[in-house]
């Protein structure tokens, strides 16, 4: 028996990380063309990407810092209206690990109020980076997340322990192989080039019957050339039959599901 919904062999995750320029803002506040590249998330690429998972029939995850809340409130209120779900990525993009115990406190609460002025609760939470220590496992338990997007030590979702306890939290893996951001923007490779490391990945996981996450970021994947690779590989899953392509919380309920079902 298999670990999916009914009719599904496979798991497609389709995930991205709204940064726009909130990282930016602390990093570089004064690189005037840095600051520019995250606006092309919102003007341009956000609008692309919502035409895109419109005409594939596919919701999407937007992990979204509450910088990009209180900047761009028309853009996530757009993304809401597409009926796609807006989860927490911090406020300005923070690296987590580096802050003190108070400033780790501030973000939390500064980014969860920029959600619930856009109208959202958020479901999950994804780190900066990917970088999280153990003071932001407990802010997730105290505030009421249900889901994490964090670990790396997993191809299938999974019920969260740390040092052998559980946290309450599922945990949907990442991979850095799975980022578009250190392809494009690090290694500058091409759409060809990306789509030979994804391709052989997903239908890897395919067969084996697993989870394929892919993390996308508006600013990078939204470059036209790009756009068309993530549709081509979209499609070709789409065309295999029996993949679920859910958004996070829907995920996350059914891998807590499946932990409260009796073993068959």
């Amino acid at each position: 028996m298999g670990f999916w919904p009914k009719g599904y062999k496979s798991c497609f995750f389709l995930s991205f990380d709204y940064d726009a320029s909130s990282a930016e803002t602390w990093k570089t506040p004064g690189d005037l063309s840095s600051l520019s590249k995250g606006r092309y998330a919102p003007q341009v690429a956000v609008p692309r990407i919502l035409g895109l998972l419109d005409g594939l029939e596919i919701k999407s995850t937007f992990f979204t810092p509450g910088w990009t809340c209180d900047n761009h409130r028309d853009s996530v209120a757009e993304i809401i209206s597409h009926g796609h779900e807006v989860a927490a990525h911090s406020y300005s993009h923070e690296r987590m690990t580096e802050l003190t115990a108070e400033k780790e406190a501030e973000v939390w609460e500064r980014s969860l109020a920029a959600l619930e002025r856009v109208g959202v609760k958020p479901r999950g939470y994804r780190a900066p980076y990917w970088m999280l220590n153990e003071r932001s496992l407990s802010h997730m338990k105290r505030l009421g997340f249900q889901y994490s997007s964090n670990m790396m030590d997993e191809d299938m979702p999974y019920m969260l322990k740390h040092n052998n306890v559980d946290t309450g939290l599922v945990e949907l893996p990442v991979e850095w192989l799975l980022d578009d951001w250190p392809h494009f923007e690090m290694d500058r490779m091409s759409p060809d080039e990306v789509y030979r490391l994804w391709k052989p990945e997903w239908e890897g996981l395919h067969e084996l019957g697993r989870y394929f996450g892919l993390t996308c970021h508006p600013e990078c994947i939204g470059r036209v050339s790009r756009l068309k690779m993530l549709e081509k590989l979209i499609l070709e899953a789409e065309n295999v039959g029996g993949v679920w392509f859910p958004i996070g919380k829907e995920l996350a309920d059914w891998v807590r599901k499946k932990a409260k079902s009796p073993r068959t």
